[in-house]
């Protein structure tokens, strides 16, 4: 009962004051299940998802290894979303492993990946989301239908995954 109260209460109180886009990523992105490294490879393997680190590996907690340890479920299942959506090669260049920025919405809480820049996932972003402002460091930025947030860093896209966009 309690749960639902808060499920109803917090986003009509929010409504109220304005405040509803952002209590609503809150709480879609508060419900996780974490997920294995095995786990989350079978899934990318399963959907034609590769995945490459520069040192070669998967260890979370060498900066060099690409690792998918405690990835969030809604993560693994927006990248099979964006490749299936896309009908684009996607290959993860950065998972849950040390050396990331942290924050709640980190790479090491399972929220992000990065991916190679390829043009066909490019040019898909691009012309499908929508363009918002530049993040802080000047990271051009697009938003999905789903809320979920695209970030080119130059040699990347930066992605934080709230939920799975519609899997």
């Amino acid at each position: 009962m309690k749960s639902f109260l808060r499920r109803v209460t917090v986003p009509l109180v929010a409504l109220l004051v304005g405040f509803l886009p952002g209590v609503m990523v809150i709480e879609q992105a508060s419900a996780v299940t974490k997920m294995t490294h095995s786990q989350a490879t079978a899934i990318f393997r399963a959907a034609g998802i590769t995945w490459s680190s520069s040192g070669n590996c998967s260890d979370w907690n060498n900066s060099t290894c690409t690792s998918f340890t405690n990835i969030n479920d809604t993560t693994v299942y927006g990248v099979r979303t964006l490749k299936q959506a896309s009908g684009c090669a996607v290959n993860i260049t950065g998972g849950t492993e040390t050396g990331h920025a942290s924050g709640t919405y980190s790479h090491r809480n399972g929220y992000k990946v990065d991916i190679s820049v390829y043009t066909c996932v490019s040019n898909y972003i691009r012309n499908t989301f929508t363009r918002i402002a530049d993040r802080g460091d000047g990271a051009q930025q697009w938003r999905s239908g789903a809320g979920n947030i695209y970030a080119n860093e130059g040699n990347h896209w930066d992605i934080t995954y709230y939920n799975c966009g519609g899997c």
